[in-house]
């Protein structure tokens, strides 16, 4: 690219998803078409009109098989699942890790850095922990203050922590910091580290972003007219329809993913297996003008996007092997396809294949950029089209119908195209190329 000397690889990946807690898991899910949607008892019992949701299949024993106890009673949901996923992305890429092994004594890596958002952090602290505690320490003697609550809560409540627990785990001497941008933080999150190392401030970075599944997270959507799905309560796995004519709001998850980025000439040096090229990626926002608004885009803004991406890269829409949009299954979803078509400027019938991986599972919030970059990246690698679920009947301003694959389709890749779109007329995309060595 024009202007940017560096080239920008990725070298490991980490997924704590739904449908699938580590990367082998996550594929599998995503190639058999597996939804990781469940119904939640105690959404019901707090009166939520949506009571379905994607929680990672991660429980104490999950937890305490990688980070030491002592150490896991620091974490709040979220700190845990980005560090699971960090810790999977380092192992793969080459770096050795054992968090139950002396991991204080390691060196500390000055040429590594970490970009790990989150969009809505340490609800289940507060709620759990902080909320309780205040009511106690109302009752203490007088003087007293807050101190019972002990010395943790802040640590876990920071939006920053989930970034403070991949880098204190990984021993991180770079920049070390948290984004947050809505249902684009993930996104944003590679597109920063991507910037970050192509003006030389690090050879490598962690990037992506992670989210808890606490009710004090999702309640504000449920509170929010028709943005969450409350029609399928009963049947789970079908909650989530991107691009299907039942669409009816999105439905909430949370979770962890987080890609290993290196400049080409440091993977190369310490012998790293590259995985694909970064090969392009920008974030810019629609100004909540001309349609966009809070909670819509402006269908502009996400064209400039794209066409930006494309632009940068030099590579021409034709060559787009896949599409992993963004695609909520809410009203939303028909015009980003048409943004898509506006922005690639391509006739439906050579238009690429679109799939939305939140068809299984469901709006991971500030990890969803990140866990759906994950899928774009091992679809490469392996040579797979995971199905988009639920959207057999498509909906009817949705004119791409046969390019949304239903099952599970076996298929080299050259690019893959990722975007997300958030909350506050924001957007990201990165351009993902597969490595040839």
């Amino acid at each position: 690219m024009s202007g940017f000397p560096k080239r920008i690889v990725v070298t490991g990946i980490g997924a704590v998803a739904p449908n699938g807690l580590g990367l082998e898991d996550y594929r599998a899910a995503l190639k058999a078409g597996k939804s990781g949607i469940g119904h939640h008892e105690e959404l019901k019992n707090l009166n939520f009109a949506c009571q379905i949701g994607g929680k990672p299949p991660v429980g104490p024993d999950e937890a305490e098989a990688l980070i030491p106890g002592a150490d896991l009673a620091k974490l709040n949901e979220a700190m845990v699942y980005a560090t699971m996923a960090a810790v999977e992305a380092a192992r793969m890429s080459g770096v050795d890790v054992d968090l139950k092994k002396g991991y204080a004594e390691t060196p500390v890596d000055w040429d590594t850095g970490a970009i790990i958002g989150c969009g809505i952090g340490g609800m289940d602290t507060m709620f759990d922990e902080l909320g309780p505690v205040m009511s106690e320490a109302a009752d203490q003697e007088p003087g007293m203050g807050c101190r019972p609550m002990g010395t943790d809560i802040v640590p876990k409540i920071m939006e920053s922590s989930v970034s403070v627990a991949v880098g204190k785990f990984l021993g991180l001497g770079g920049q070390t910091t948290t984004n947050s941008s809505a249902c684009n933080t993930g996104t944003e999150a590679i597109f920063e580290a991507f910037k970050h190392m192509q003006m030389g401030y690090a050879e490598s970075m962690y990037a992506g972003g992670a989210e808890g599944t606490h009710a004090g997270t999702w309640s504000g959507f449920d509170a929010m007219r028709d943005v969450l799905c409350s029609k399928f309560n009963e049947m789970p796995e079908k909650g989530s329809q991107p691009m299907g004519a039942g669409a009816c709001g999105f439905v909430p998850a949370g979770g962890a993913g987080v890609v290993r980025l290196e400049t080409l000439e440091h993977a190369q040096k310490r012998g790293a297996k590259i995985l694909v090229e970064l090969v392009a990626a920008y974030c810019n926002s629609g100004g909540q003008r001309d349609g966009g608004t809070m909670t819509f885009p402006n269908p502009d803004g996400v064209a400039r996007c794209i066409r930006r991406v494309l632009k940068d890269s030099g590579v021409d829409p034709k060559r787009i092997s896949l599409i992993n949009g963004h695609l909520t299954s809410t009203g939303a979803d028909p015009r980003e396809v048409g943004s898509w078509i506006k922005a690639l400027e391509l006739p439906l019938e050579k238009f690429p294949l679109i799939q939305s991986t939140k068809s299984m599972i469901g709006h991971t919030l500030g990890a969803a950029g990140a866990l759906e970059s994950v899928a774009a990246i091992d679809q490469l690698v392996n040579g797979y089209v995971h199905p988009s679920i639920n959207s057999e009947d498509v909906h009817p301003q949705v004119p791409v119908g046969d390019s949304i694959p239903h099952e599970m389709i076996k298929k080299e890749l050259e690019y893959v195209i990722k975007a997300s779109f958030g909350f506050g007329d924001v957007n990201g995309c990165l351009l993902f190329k597969r490595w040839n060595g």
